[in-house]
């Protein structure tokens, strides 16, 4: 929704960036996309494009079908002037942190679960980074996702007008009209609160904007695996650089269970679960959220 304000507002170039691809049920919140991207099973990315520029044909859009994470991230913000959240999961808006700080680049966080919206503005080096309101993400368990609590579009809507918003008086140069705070709000309960930043700076205690430590960018290399909201199923994803042949994955899936392809992606459905894996190697295996059920399928079907 953000990218399709910022492209109505006449921002030049836009990026934008996601893993997944469009079902039925992002309908519901999700205002770029329609039946025709989730009967064609179309890269939300892939579909952001298509409606930016039957918005406006005059700007520049990249699109970006790709799992965020620590061995990617500096490479897809390089040269961004802003980065906005439209994320699902703490982990990666602790990445985006880690990389906007080290790299120098505002960023705008934005959250929403049932009718409950949070965002704030972060200018690395002139206001607090998001480990100096929230050191560590929540335990599992111990904050609502979308499986428990749910979420509605007009909660979504003022998240992204704020942040867009924001966007916009940084691209123009007017840091003076920042609201400079953290924002929260609760549509059901109409209640509405705004905490000012500068009482909340880490101090000399925060790892990332004070000394310097991006734990998040520092991770290790291997497979990744990453349980999707909402959705009971789990991405696995690898950092080496891999490439797959859909069409010779489908012949040798066919016999094993339903396989249909496109350019983007395969899906493959074998009893309880299906899989959709995308040209670099990425895969999402639904009907489970069991971290230790999905690899097997993986490796069964798609290889090491």
């Amino acid at each position: 929704m953000q990218i399709e304000m910022l492209a109505r507002a006449g921002v030049g170039h836009l990026r934008v960036i996601d893993r997944d691809f469009v079902e039925f049920s992002n309908l519901q919140r999700q205002v770029m996309f329609t039946e025709r991207d989730a009967i064609g099973r179309i890269p939300k990315a892939v579909a952001c494009e298509a409606r930016v520029r039957s918005i406006n044909s005059d700007i520049q859009i990249e699109s970006t079908v790709a799992d965020v994470n620590y061995s990617n991230i500096e490479e897809l913000i390089a040269n961004a002037g802003i980065v906005l959240d439209g994320t699902d999961n703490f982990d990666t808006r602790y990445l985006i942190n880690d990389a906007c700080v080290k790299n120098n680049i505002p960023w705008i966080y934005g959250a929403a679960v049932g009718a409950h919206g949070l965002t704030m503005t972060i200018r690395p080096g002139h206001t607090p980074c998001l480990r100096c309101i929230f050191d560590e993400p929540p335990r599992s368990g111990t904050f609502p996702t979308c499986d428990t609590g749910g979420i509605i579009l007009p909660v979504i809507a003022q998240v992204a007008a704020i942040q867009s918003a924001e966007a916009i008086k940084i691209l123009t140069g007017q840091i003076d009209r920042l609201h400079h705070s953290l924002i929260q709000f609760d549509l059901w309960q109409n209640t509405h609160t705004k905490v000012n930043l500068n009482s909340m700076r880490g101090g000399n205690d925060c790892p990332t904007c004070h000394r310097g430590d991006y734990q998040f960018l520092n991770a290790t290399r291997g497979q990744m695996m990453t349980s999707l909201c909402g959705r009971n199923a789990v991405q696995i994803s690898n950092t080496q650089s891999a490439k797959l042949n859909l069409e010779e994955l489908a012949a040798r899936l066919d016999g094993s269970g339903e396989v249909s392809f496109n350019k983007y992606l395969l899906r493959f459905g074998v009893g309880e679960f299906e899989l959709t894996v995308f040209s670099d190697a990425r895969a999402i295996i639904k009907g489970t959220n069991d971290l230790t059920v999905a690899p097997t399928h993986y490796a069964k079907y798609v290889g090491a």
